[in-house]
């Protein structure tokens, strides 16, 4: 009984959720053009793992900009489900790479937890408290 009440705060849950996510991508995101070309074309490498031989920087480029933009459009929960899409997919590749390297769980938790929240995101949508639910 005593958390049956809690219920009727699920779209602030939500709102917590998606700004505490938000603007930890958008931290990251920035983060990866702080480090420069280097590490851009490092993040972009993960592409190696699906037989794709170059344009490393460029596929680091996006990864970066899609942490930014998808992380804001989090916060905002504006083009809620295709942010979260983006968002899975650079997931994914972080994880199949991470995977493939033979790192430990310690190494790919992070993107396997993302991953797991973006896609229950995606099915649950931004909530009430959102630019999509006006």
């Amino acid at each position: 009984m005593l958390w049956t009440g809690l219920s009727k705060y699920s779209n602030l849950g939500l709102l917590i959720i998606r700004v505490g996510l938000g603007v930890a991508f958008v931290l990251h995101g920035m983060g990866m053009f702080k480090g420069g070309e280097e590490t851009l074309r490092n993040v972009g490498a993960a592409m190696a793992n699906f037989g794709i031989p170059g344009g490393y920087y460029a596929f680091g480029v996006m990864a970066g900009l899609t942490q930014m933009i998808g992380g804001l459009l989090l916060v905002l929960g504006a083009f809620f489900r295709p942010a979260c899409l983006m968002l899975l997919w650079v997931m994914t590749v972080a994880l199949i790479m991470h995977l493939r390297h033979g790192d430990s769980f310690m190494v790919y938790s992070h993107a396997m937890e993302a991953w797991t929240v973006f896609l229950g995101l995606l099915l649950i949508g931004p909530g009430k408290i959102s630019v999509d639910g006006k």
